[in-house]
């Protein structure tokens, strides 16, 4: 059977559309379970658990051009209860295009719009603070929305400079929400070190069930200082899709209402206490829905979340 991932492979390197096999995705999600939504520290606005991001595949396909399939994505994203929109100037198109069909299709006040700041880059060094203001000015261009609810510090680029101009954007009601985030393990110590010492509302963090080092300092930090998470790379990018393909969803998934690899992935990350919500990205709309599965019905409980990290090592 074609994995999901090998699906998005497929399409992205030939360019066509594919018809899915029988049972490769999941059923829609049932909107007769409740659907699960997570307080955000700072302000008690309860969120729905998944949302959508805009990397990877999206960030390609909107670089593409191919605006219909990605109008798609964000209406599923909206009708089967979700809102948290994660994206960033360095994806490529996906801010401005995103901004643009959500607008058209009259999504804009329904989205919970993250975006980021970073002029600095991965390497470090200090970020000209008039080119900071000029990204973030384009990210309100582009969002057409005011305040727009998320601002980070993307991969810790020189958070001094570009965190206080987001301080100030909060203060003037510009920005409802900041935060800082990072995926690379290599500034793990430097983003717990922020956490203490900075008045965050939010992290984005990686996080995933093969990978759960931020389950040992930075989750716990983030409960006890009041932050916000959002999740990326809650399939581990590829690792999980290699690791279970050709693999059936092991039928007492079906106890906490997960009947496909996405939703089993993604109701292990935001059945973490502290997880506000998981943005996994896609560029097809079968993808949105079938994520967004994950986001009905029950969770596992501690004991179910060892079982499936234990299943998930056995493979």
């Amino acid at each position: 059977m074609m994995t999901r991932r090998d699906y998005l492979r497929l399409m992205l390197a030939a360019g066509v559309s594919l018809t899915l096999k029988p049972g490769l995705l999941a059923a829609r999600p049932d909107e007769a379970l409740p659907l699960i939504t997570r307080a955000i520290p700072a302000s008690g606005e309860r969120m729905p658990v998944v949302g959508l991001g805009s990397s990877a595949t999206f960030s390609r396909v909107a670089g593409q051009g191919a605006t219909d399939r990605l109008g798609e994505v964000l209406a599923a994203l909206v009708e089967k209860g979700g809102r948290v929109f994660d994206t960033a100037p360095s994806y490529g198109e996906a801010e401005r295009v995103a901004g643009e069909l959500a607008r058209a299709r009259g999504l804009t006040d329904d989205m919970f719009w993250a975006t980021k700041v970073n002029v600095a880059g991965r390497g470090g060094g200090s970020a000209d603070p008039d080119a900071a203001r000029a990204q973030i000015e384009r990210s309100f261009d582009y969002a057409h929305k005011s305040p727009i609810d998320l601002i980070q510090v993307h991969n810790l680029g020189d958070v001094p400079t570009q965190l206080g101009i987001l301080k100030d954007l909060r203060e003037q009601g510009r920005v409802r929400y900041i935060g800082v985030t990072t995926t690379f393990p290599r500034q793990y110590q430097e983003l717990e070190r922020i956490m203490r010492r900075e008045p965050l509302d939010f992290i984005g963090i990686d996080y995933a069930v093969d990978n759960r080092v931020m389950e040992e300092r930075i989750l716990p930090l983030a409960e006890e200082r009041g932050i916000g998470v959002l999740v990326y790379a809650p399939f581990g990018r590829d690792r999980l899709w290699d690791r279970v393909e050709g693999r059936p969803v092991p039928d007492w998934a079906e106890t906490f209402d997960a009947h496909s690899w996405a939703q089993f992935f993604l109701k292990f990350v935001v059945s973490h206490p502290t997880v506000t919500a998981a943005t996994p990205a896609t560029s097809r709309r079968q993808h949105m829905v079938d994520n967004m599965g994950a986001a009905y019905g029950a969770l596992p409980g501690a004991e179910m979340r060892q079982r499936m990290v234990r299943h998930i090592e056995s493979l």
